[in-house]
């Protein structure tokens, strides 16, 4: 385990070691970064410039025009511009002794009568080795601290660790994510996207970054898009009504499709045309639903996440196993109407004191976040197969000193039943096809759709 340095020692180290060198270009948070290598002596060792370029103007005769200048897009044309500027200029005369690098960002910090969210885009781009191609990692941040000053601190702390992660902690995922807020906690500062790029890194799965950030309490979920990338949430998320299917999906089947269909079809009748064009069907995995003997499987993750995508649907991991922190995040993203679709296995689950034994309201109190702003659960019935019973949102029996509790959501249409469009999928669950698949019975093959049997041939195969 290599030894876990402060941030002054991390600035120094590198500004000692005479093979990195590079520039800094720092938008919307004062040089907080560079200020670090100035601050701790030695800087002639790695500053080949720093710049500040504030003016909109000034910003677009760099680096090209653009929508929007806390953004990807303004990043990575900072990165190449001042990365390709260094080479050219230093190359000839440090090129076979020296990894250069450009470390920018752009930044929304708090500003004068401000109250908005703060959040910012950061990036390094450098060589792994003298006279290499390079090589690209990028984080978006969430600024949590209410004032400038201290979100400027926070910013130049990140600005280190990634710059120190990338030269010293690149073949450690768990440790580079973990080193990022080295001298912070999380009620600063909140990392909800990494991503490693170019041929040096070609081997890197963006999407074990992102679990890692999760897993590590970085953030508390990450987003996957329908074609497998990682994607910052508020990006996708921001505006867009949601349909939510919580679950394991081990392995995904039709049953799973069943249910966003049918929740999908009662959901757009309260949306405007516009939303409905505009809805995010999303599968939702938490991060204990991942674990196999206390330890999360990253490849079984992987597959699974293939088999969702697969369907066209965006996957969201999250670390909340609480319905209510799993709402409350997506309230921060969208404040369009949430739609949580769920079986009466898991609607039972929510009447246990469990999910609320860290809240001094109790249960109430986690029934009043999960519903607090525009979130409707969809139920799904179950088919009990000992009695026979269809088991419906209607004739579901919530524990009786909750009876009247239940009647009131289901009255107000905060739970809102749903049918199902083939009751013959409600003979199987995951777990009877999942014993299926061990036993070799090949009728497993009928329960899961046909775009993800090969994936998942593929990740059972694995288990053998």
């Amino acid at each position: 385990m290599k030894k876990r340095q402060s941030v002054y020692d991390k600035a120094l180290e590198i500004n000692l070691d005479p093979s990195i060198y590079g520039v800094f270009a720092e938008i919307g948070a004062g040089q907080e970064t560079a200020n670090w290598f100035f601050r701790v002596s030695a800087s002639a060792g790695t500053v080949a410039k720093t710049i500040s370029a504030y003016d909109m103007i000034m910003s677009d005769a760099l680096y090209g025009k653009t929508q929007r200048y806390v953004s990807q897009d303004r990043l990575q044309s900072m990165l190449e511009y001042e990365y390709d500027l260094l080479v050219e200029r230093l190359a000839k005369t440090m090129g076979e002794k020296t990894t250069f690098f450009a470390f920018c960002n752009t930044v929304r910090a708090r500003g004068y009568k401000d109250d908005g969210e703060c959040y910012g885009w950061l990036g390094i781009r450098y060589q792994l080795k003298p006279n290499d191609k390079p090589c690209e990692i990028r984080i978006h941040v969430r600024l949590l601290d209410k004032d400038n000053r201290d979100q400027m601190e926070a910013l130049g702390i990140i600005g280190v660790n990634l710059i120190y992660a990338a030269f010293k902690y690149r073949d450690d995922l768990k440790l580079f994510v973990e080193s990022l807020v080295d001298g912070l906690n999380s009620t600063r500062v909140e990392i909800d996207l990494l991503r490693f790029e170019e041929e040096g890194f070609k081997y890197v799965d963006n999407r074990l970054c992102a679990l890692q950030l999760v897993q590590s309490g970085l953030t508390e979920a990450t987003v996957f898009d329908t074609n497998g990338e990682v994607v910052q949430p508020m990006g996708i998320l921001y505006k867009k009504p949601i349909l939510l299917l919580r679950g394991s999906f081990n392995p995904i089947l039709k049953l799973h499709l069943d249910m966003l269909a049918q929740s999908k079809r009662v959901f757009q009748t309260e949306l405007s045309k516009e939303l409905s064009e505009d809805l995010v069907e999303i599968c939702e995995i938490s991060t204990n639903n991942l674990l196999r003997d206390g330890c999360l499987d990253h490849g079984d993750f992987l597959d699974r996440a293939d088999a969702i995508q697969a369907l066209g649907k965006t996957v969201l991991i999250s670390r909340s196993a609480e319905f209510h922190r799993l709402t409350t995040y997506l309230s921060h993203c969208t404040t369009q109407p949430i739609a949580i679709v769920l079986s009466i296995g898991l609607l039972n689950e929510l009447f246990k004191e469990k999910w609320s034994q860290d809240l001094e309201g109790g249960m109430l109190e986690s029934f009043g976040r999960l519903f607090k702003n525009k979130v409707n659960l969809y139920v799904y019935p179950w088919h009990n197969l000992k009695s026979g019973e269809l088991v419906t949102a209607d004739n579901f029996k919530a524990p009786e000193s909750w009876e009247l509790f239940y009647r009131h959501l289901k009255d107000n249409k905060r739970i809102c039943p749903v049918g199902t469009g083939d009751p013959t999928l409600l003979a199987k669950t995951s777990r009877a096809v999942m014993k299926q698949i061990i036993d070799k019975d090949a009728d497993w093959k009928n329960w899961v759709p046909q775009e993800a049997l090969k994936i998942i041939e593929r990740q059972f195969s694995k288990r053998s």
